[in-house]
């Protein structure tokens, strides 16, 4: 398949080569701003702050370690600090606290606080970043006490797919969830929740003009957000049924499809670039791409089938981010095949396993209908050990080793792939005429040749087609052409 490229009249960088693919020039874009050490633009009075695109400069980690090892809860905070430069950050410090479960106050305990207190003063950090979904009470408290912004998992991913989201789906499946996510979280983003009207003449809140019930800014705050929610899920519902009616027109072609689900960061766009010559995104980050990108891709033996790469999945992928992506993550549940990458390289791929099986059992509880095949992809084996990849054969048997970024296994995962997608189920017998080779040509691309025979009057083929393309051999095929 011919990658697309950008023409120079579309290009917005006139530096840039002029044979890069839409995926490059993309990369040339983000890589193009960078943010200057040392240079703040953060709000000093955290009171004021308001749910918006962070800008975070130095930050400081703090989890708590409830369960598992402590090699399992080191691995955490590494994948939160991945996730903190993702987004812009420079991590200066990590602290992991040790209890049965998070205090339902300050998340890490009063104590613990003035001790992370201490380390932000001696760090100069801006921002902290807690390893988990805190309540409004927990950002309020924590915020009054460290006197620095304070931000969960859960906003830090919002902030990374609000970067990375290019489509106006994408953008849209965003807003949705953050707008989610801040609803019942008003409360714990500042004090200027006053009331509009009210109170008596002379008094505080009140005066000539402003008597009457009146309603706070948190209830107007939350009366706009609660109708832009309802306006966004009436756009992603119609973008749902665009999608659907494309999806729908491939099922009625009988068009198999894969698609390629894995955790993020595993290498999914560089299988499906490499796979179909696609040209999107590749970078080395968490999240590097959102939007659902579909491509036509062939076997070896020459039917057509559809690549589709999804957005990639986390341990604790926020709720809201499944629910507003659900058009996207539809695509999965309606595959033929799911190819499911693994990263190779990675100290604990089993998490990775563990945590996309875990959304993907989730989607299909949603679909109510049992999830499709799934081919485990190991990717990056060039980037991991003899010995990491000897474990990994023993925890993934049957799975296919690959390397997108030099092809080793690619034609293996081919094979694998075709294979595994459905094939067609109309088996016939028919005599092409020499005459009718666009005919033939529609045999071998759309169909499965079995046999071959030439004679006098025309090619003898016993194929294995669709439907559609068997109804047009009805003419041809040899019992009527005997009779």
């Amino acid at each position: 398949m011919t990658e697309e490229f950008i023409q120079p009249e579309d290009r917005r960088f006139p530096d840039v080569p002029a044979d890069l693919s839409h995926g490059e020039l993309e990369l040339e874009e983000r890589s193009s701003l960078r943010r200057v050490a040392g240079l703040s633009t953060e709000l000093q009075d955290i009171t004021e702050v308001e749910y918006r695109q962070l800008r975070l400069e130095r930050v400081v980690l703090v989890g708590v370690w409830t369960e598992g090892t402590a090699l399992e809860s080191e691995a955490s905070l590494a994948e939160l600090a991945r996730l903190a430069e993702t987004a812009g950050s420079e991590v200066l410090e990590g602290l992991v606290q040790r209890r049965d479960k998070p205090d339902s106050a300050t998340y890490i305990g009063s104590g613990k606080v003035t001790e992370l207190g201490e380390i932000v003063v001696a760090t100069g950090a801006d921002t902290v970043i807690c390893d988990g979904e805190l309540s409004p009470s927990q950002l309020q408290q924590l915020e009054a006490r460290l006197k620095v912004k304070v931000i969960d998992r859960t906003a830090l991913i919002l902030d990374i797919f609000a970067q990375h989201a290019r489509s106006k789906e994408g953008k849209t499946q965003v807003e949705l969830a953050q707008l989610q996510y801040l609803l019942p979280r008003l409360r714990g983003w500042g004090q200027t929740l006053s009331r509009q009207a009210g109170g008596r003449a002379g008094g505080a809140g009140g005066g000539v003009g402003l008597r009457g019930p009146g309603e706070t800014k948190l209830e107007t705050d939350r009366r706009r957000i609660h109708a832009r929610i309802a306006k966004l899920r009436r756009e992603i519902k119609a973008m749902g049924t665009v999608r659907a009616t494309k999806r729908g027109r491939r099922v009625a072609n009988e068009v198999p499809s894969v698609a390629i689900a894995g955790y993020t960061n595993a290498g999914k766009s560089s299988l499906l670039n490499a796979l179909t010559g696609a040209g999107v995104l590749v970078e080395d980050a968490l999240f590097a791409t959102l939007d659902a990108t579909t491509r036509r891709a062939e076997t070896p033996d020459g039917r057509t089938y559809t690549l589709t790469d999804t957005v990639g999945f986390v341990r604790h992928l926020p709720h809201q981010l499944v629910e507003a992506f659900r058009t996207t993550l539809d695509e999965v549940a309606d595959a033929d095949l799911i190819v499911h990458v693994v990263d190779g390289s990675d100290p604990m791929p089993e998490w990775q396993i563990n945590a996309v099986r875990e959304v993907l059992g989730d989607i299909g509880s949603k679909h109510e209908t049992a999830m499709p095949p799934e081919l485990v992809v190991v990717n990056k084996t060039d980037a991991a050990g003899d010995l990491a990849m000897a474990r990994l054969r023993h925890l993934i048997p049957g799975a296919v080793f690959v390397s997108a970024h030099t092809g080793a296994g690619i034609e293996e995962l081919r094979e694998r792939v075709a294979e595994l997608i459905p094939r067609p189920d109309k088996e016939l017998d028919v005599l092409v005429p020499y005459e009718r080779g666009e005919l033939s040509a529609r045999i071998h691309r759309e169909g499965t040749v079995l046999s071959t025979e030439h004679t006098d009057v025309g090619t003898h083929l016993r194929v294995r087609v669709k439907p559609d393309l068997a109804s047009v051999l009805a003419a041809y095929t040899v019992d009527r052409t005997r009779a």
